[in-house]
């Protein structure tokens, strides 16, 4: 084992001071839309022509342009006319709100909502609780009127939801095989992203989501076309109304939102509701069962911490939630990915 002398103490603590450096020029670059306008031009640009062409100041530009080169999102060339910069591989795919891939949308709810609450991380450990009445003037016990708080906020939540699961959806529905099950109720599916992934890796399934009235509505206008026969809505709140019978029910991302009790209670409704023989598929980012990881899990419960009432739990959690509801028969299949995938079976 290597002593504390072996540690470059000051780089590592310089890589996590910077952390929130990084994060912010990303988000910075895709606000102001340097990769959307450097994929639309096709060709290299000079940091002048980018700064006129955006309406920035020019050395506000050229560092811009420079720390996204260091970050590997922009590349560089020398010429004699000067500094020429083009996208790389990752930002054409990934930071372009053109692409099918892109993260753009979750990068801006992340940059204009979760980062106010984070500003506040020490008062949420100390308090156990969210930071909605600081950022917003919101009531710590309505997250999501917070998330919802404008139409404009829920198009951006919803759109970075979507985002998600352009990347991972098709991962955790593939974990299990789930063609047995062709009447699925995705709960709180929001604009519909994951339900078009299942019916196209399912294609005998249809999948009714169940959102909030306004969700539903957003969804229908933005997200879903009405040519989509095989994806239905049902507008309502399932913590305090009925859930219809279905085969499979889809929880994703919805348990960590809540503490244990919201969750027992959510998941007692589902059973009811189960058909015999369904199932309902948990999709949440699991930590490791002694608490060590993964880094990006931990990270996701302390935002659970400063933006929710719940948290991010072990597989073993999960699974004991599940059998106090009654189901049994529990699977787990880790993806490799952000997130992971629990089964249980009624």
């Amino acid at each position: 084992m290597s002593s504390t002398e072996d540690l470059d103490y000051p780089q590592v603590i310089l890589q996590y001071n910077s952390g929130f450096l990084v994060s912010k020029v990303m988000f910075t670059a895709c606000e102001l839309g340097v990769f959307d306008l450097l994929l639309e031009s096709g060709e290299p640009l000079s940091s002048d022509a980018i700064a006129v062409r955006l309406g920035t100041s020019t050395t506000g530009m050229e560092r811009l342009l420079d720390a996204c080169v260091g970050l590997k999102l922009l590349a560089v060339d020398l010429t004699q006319e000067g500094a020429l910069y083009r996208n790389t591989e990752i930002s054409n795919i990934y930071l372009t709100k053109s692409s099918p891939k892109s993260q753009y949308h979750i990068m801006m709810y992340y940059s204009n909502t979760v980062y106010l609450c984070w500003h506040y991380l020490a008062d949420a450990v100390r308090e156990g609780r969210n930071q909605y009445e600081r950022a917003f003037g919101i009531l710590p016990k309505d997250p999501f009127g917070a998330m919802y708080r404008s139409e404009e906020e829920m198009l951006k939540f919803m759109a970075g939801q979507n985002s998600v699961w352009s990347i991972c959806g098709r991962d955790v529905l593939a974990a299990f095989d789930l063609s047995p099950f062709t009447q699925i109720y995705d709960l709180g599916g929001g604009g519909g992203a994951l339900a078009r992934e299942c019916i196209s890796l399912y294609p005998n399934s249809t999948v009714t989501i169940y959102d909030l009235p306004k969700v539903v509505q957003v969804a229908k206008e933005k997200f879903i076309p009405p040519e989509e026969r095989r994806i239905a809505f049902h507008e309502g709140d399932f913590f305090n109304e009925s859930v219809p019978e279905a085969e499979l029910y889809i929880l994703s991302k919805i348990l960590h939102d809540w503490d244990d009790d919201k969750c027992r209670q959510l998941l007692a409704k589902v059973y009811k509701a189960c058909k015999p023989g369904g199932g309902v598929l948990l999709v949440e980012s699991l930590l490791n069962e002694d608490r060590s990881g993964p880094l990006e899990t931990q990270l996701y419960s302390m935002n659970m911490l400063v933006q929710t009432e719940g948290k991010e739990r072990t597989a073993a959690e999960y699974s004991k939630l599940l059998e106090a509801a009654g189901f049994g028969a529990i699977q787990v299949k880790r993806t490799g990915k952000l997130y992971d995938a629990v089964l249980g079976r009624k």
